[in-house]
């Protein structure tokens, strides 16, 4: 069993006895998502960490896109009990990329791949995301490599 999946429910566990009813509900949700990814597909199996962080993350923008859904519907209790489920799950997920850090890396994967052109975009891609590696929004990390690619 991955560390991650053992962490999500040592802390429901925690979140539960201490009656944090937000915390224990996000996890609830988190580990059922982990649940469903293993149990989907044509044989159950066990997931890795890094498939645990990917279906965190999907988790994640889930509560982002649902979030901004609210606010725009004019819901704001919603939009804020989701941007705080969507936080609570962040938490659980490798550190963000900062836009200088990304900018870097996106310059050095494409140096060292010797990109070029508008034909190259997702060998790029490619090879950026296996360094970024969920550490990122895939729609910014695009938008870099097309801009640096166009260029």
């Amino acid at each position: 069993m991955s560390t991650l999946k053992e962490r999500l429910r040592a802390d429901l566990t925690t979140a539960m006895k201490a009656r944090d009813e937000l915390r224990t509900s996000t996890l609830r949700l988190a580990l059922a998502a982990v649940k469903e990814a293993e149990v989907s597909g044509k044989t159950a199996h066990e997931l890795s960490e890094a498939e645990v962080e990917k279906v965190l993350n999907r988790e994640v923008s889930k509560r982002r896109e649902a979030s901004e859904a609210y606010a725009a519907a004019g819901r704001a209790e919603q939009a804020t009990r989701e941007g705080a489920e969507g936080d609570v799950l962040a938490d659980y997920l490798p550190k963000r990329l900062g836009d200088d850090e990304l900018a870097a890396i996106v310059e050095k994967a494409l140096a060292d791949g010797d990109f070029a052109g508008p034909r190259a975009i997702g060998p790029a891609m490619k090879a950026v995301q296996a360094v970024v590696a969920g550490r990122a929004d895939g729609a910014k990390v695009a938008a870099l490599v097309k801009a640096r690619l166009a260029a």
